[in-house]
C-alpha cells in the first residue's frame, strides 16, 4: 500500500497547557490527539510535528517549548521548527512532504485561529488535500467570543476548502 497521507501535529507544546488561562478543553484535546496519533502509527502513516519558536512564551529549548509528553514524538518522527503561524513559511515542511510522496495531510493542534488556519490555507494553496480534525484543534476565548465559538466559526470556514471531520471518523488505513 502506498502511503500518501501524513498527520501534522501543530504546536502541541507544554506552554499551551500550563498557563493560568489554559487552552480550551486542553486535557480532552490531548486525549483526542493521542488517539489520532495512535491511528496514524497503526497504519504506518508519517506523523510530523511542527514546533513553534518565540522570544517569549515558547522560547526555544525551554520547558514550555517542548512537545507535550502525552503526544510526544518517537524515533523517526520528523519535527519541523517554525517561527510564524504558517507551518510552511521558511521551513522545510513542503520539502519533507514531497520527499515522502505526501498528497494528503490531516491537521491537529493549536491554535485554531492562528497556526491551524494559516497552515490549512497554505497547504490548500500548495495543492494538498487537507483534512482538519474538527475536535482536535483548540484556542482561547478572546474578546466577546468564547473559544468554542471561535472553533465553530473556523470549522465552518475550513469546510469551504478542506474536509472537516470528527476524530472518530478519521481513518488512515485503507483496503
Amino acid at each position: 500500500m502506498k502511503i500518501d497521507t501524513a498527520l501534522l501535529v501543530i504546536d502541541v507544546q507544554n506552554g499551551m497547557f500550563q498557563e493560568a488561562y489554559p487552552v480550551y478543553d486542553g486535557n480532552a484535546l490531548l486525549e483526542r490527539i493521542r488517539g489520532i496519533i495512535k491511528k496514524a502509527r497503526a497504519c504506518d502513516t508519517p506523523v510530523i510535528y511542527v514546533q513553534h519558536n518565540e522570544d517569549e512564551g515558547l522560547v526555544t529549548n525551554s520547558p514550555d517549548w517542548n512537545i507535550h509528553p502525552m503526544v510526544a514524538p518517537v524515533g523517526g518522527d520528523t519535527i519541523i521548527q517554525k517561527f510564524t503561524p504558517d507551518s510552511f513559511h521558511d521551513t522545510n515542511l513542503h520539502t519533507e512532504l514531497v520527499a515522502l510522496g505526501i498528497r494528503k495531510i490531516v491537521l491537529v493542534g493549536l491554535q485554531t485561529d492562528m497556526c491551524i488556519d494559516a497552515t490549512c490555507r497554505r497547504a490548500n494553496e500548495l495543492g494538498y488535500q487537507v483534512t482538519v480534525v474538527k475536535d482536535c484543534h483548540s484556542t482561547w476565548s478572546q474578546g466577546n467570543q468564547s473559544a468554542i465559538q471561535i472553533i465553530e466559526h473556523y470549522n465552518d470556514q475550513f469546510r469551504s476548502f478542506a474536509e472537516n471531520l470528527e476524530s472518530s471518523n478519521i481513518e488512515f488505513c485503507y483496503v
